[in-house]
């Protein structure tokens, strides 16, 4: 991307001029890339309507005629991948093979949900009076308000969107301010195809502003977000007095389980690349490591080394490189106040610990943390960053406990040969996922889903499809 660019709003489906108020910028360099606007009230408000005005022809269509033009929208993005994947990296920063493994993977989301068209089910249910039957309905809710993270900003319109439109929703995207043009740019590809106005709406700006103006609307029937904890708070807050349905993926501290009889390759493999993918910038990945004794200096060795050959740069400027940097300033200032303050409380730094000398840029360096204990903040608050932090335990009970001990419960992941080990594990774990010998990254038909601060709801597969509708119970009488 050379050229600057001023966005606008997509509303109905026209581009609607805004202030260009916010910058987009390379966080590899710091480079401008693009301006986005601050959407005043009035563009929110008409977003809102054009989603209402919509809906209801929108919904009686045949699902299979809707399910067309998300079809229609993935091929855009296949004929269009290279370019998105250069634009997702210059704005968010992720290695740009990462960046097509998103664009390819969001065409094949907007696949796989179209497929659900003919898949809509509700149910028969017995009745206890003679002559009645009692159908359930599923039907859609109305209007969706997705609001987007920075870390997979593409996929994540696909994710919100597919299962809103094949349902018979219409939606109104709010993207990250860090990385709104790979939205604006999907936006032009929506524009390029016969989607009914006011189906798919864009309007950008702060969670303050723009946000809270969609989550705390009368006209929002659902609210999807994918981001902080505090912001959920704050979302659920602003929901509460039109008591809107919430669909929240919230932050995760993900434990990874290292038994004494698991293959230490293949963990040292897995649980690195769950650590620098994205820069650590997942809310899956392993945050945290719980190492039986007997093969904890083996594996803290090769582990460490593991990281220390991490690649990382500007994702543009270098090739084959294995991370990029992380968003902002401010994360960057998080990560390494984290890894100080561990040290500080007896952490021994085993590689890296520092920020990176890479010029320009907001660059961490791989690090792995070892002696960690579990009242350390390092092990209990979410990093979002290249840092692993390790802690010995005795043997799967304690590793079970410790892992459990979390104010979240997104997802986890256990290393060990033992069918029984990975059998307990997968019933005692609290949490929404569990990974067993392999790295933490769910699949689209699954259902990504967390417990306790980690959110409400989920996403994917039938149940994530079914958590856009809402059900509607109807007795015959014969």
């Amino acid at each position: 991307m050379n050229e600057i660019i001023d966005y606008q709003n997509f509303i109905a489906n026209a581009f609607v001029p805004g202030d260009p108020s916010i910058e987009v910028r390379n966080p590899a360099n710091d480079r401008l890339l693009a301006r986005v606007p601050e959407a005043s009230g009035e563009h929110v408000e008409a977003a809102i309507a054009a989603a209402r005005k919509a809906q209801k022809s929108w919904a009686a269509r045949p699902a299979i005629e809707r399910a067309g033009y998300l079809r229609k929208i993935a091929s855009k993005v296949r004929d269009n991948a290279e370019r998105l994947a250069h634009i997702i990296t210059a704005e968010q920063g992720k290695v740009l093979g990462l960046a097509r493994v998103e664009v390819n993977f969001t065409a094949d989301y907007l696949d796989y949900m179209a497929e659900w068209a003919r898949r809509l089910e509700g149910e028969v249910l017995t009745s206890d009076r003679v002559g009645e039957s009692i159908f359930l309905l599923r039907k859609p809710l109305g209007v969706v308000a997705g609001i987007l993270p920075w870390n997979f900003p593409f996929f994540l319109i696909a994710r919100k969107m597919a299962p809103a439109l094949v349902t018979g929703n219409t939606i109104v995207i709010k993207p990250s301010e860090e990385t709104p043009i790979n939205c604006f740019e999907f936006a032009r590809l929506v524009a390029e195809t016969d989607l009914p106005a006011g189906v798919f709406n864009v309007v950008s700006g702060t969670g303050a502003t723009v946000g809270h103006q969609l989550t705390s609307h009368a006209g929002i029937d659902l609210i999807s977000f994918t981001g902080s904890v505090g912001t959920g708070s704050r979302i659920m807050a602003a929901a509460a007095p039109n008591i809107t349905k919430l669909n929240l993926e919230l932050g995760g501290k993900a434990p990874a389980i290292v038994l004494a009889d698991a293959d230490l390759e293949l963990a040292v493999k897995a649980v690195t690349a769950s650590r620098v993918i994205n820069t650590g910038q997942v809310c899956n990945c392993a945050e945290r490591v719980y190492v039986e004794r007997k093969v904890a200096d083996q594996f803290i060795e090769q582990i460490a080394a593991s990281m220390a050959a991490t690649r990382y740069g500007d994702p543009l400027a270098e090739d084959d490189l294995d991370m990029g940097p992380l968003i902002n300033q401010a994360a960057l200032d998080k990560v390494a106040q984290m890894v100080k303050s561990a040290t500080g409380q007896g952490a021994e730094v085993v590689t890296g610990g520092a920020v990176a000398d890479k010029g320009q840029g907001f660059h961490y360096q791989p690090t792995v943390l070892a002696g960690c204990g579990s009242d350390m903040a390092i092990m209990r608050q979410e990093i979002f960053g290249p840092v692993l932090p390790i802690q010995i335990v005795e043997d799967l009970d304690e590793a079970i406990a410790l892992a459990n001990d979390s104010e979240y419960g997104l997802t986890s992941s256990i290393y060990t040969r033992s069918l029984s080990a990975a059998m307990r594990a997968s019933h005692e774990l609290d949490f929404g996922e569990t990974y067993i010998n392999r790295e933490n990254f769910e699949a689209m038909q699954g259902f990504h889903a967390g417990t306790r601060k980690s959110g409400i709801g989920g996403a994917d597969g039938k149940h994530g499809l079914y958590e856009y509708t809402h059900t509607h119970v109807v007795y015959i009488q014969i």
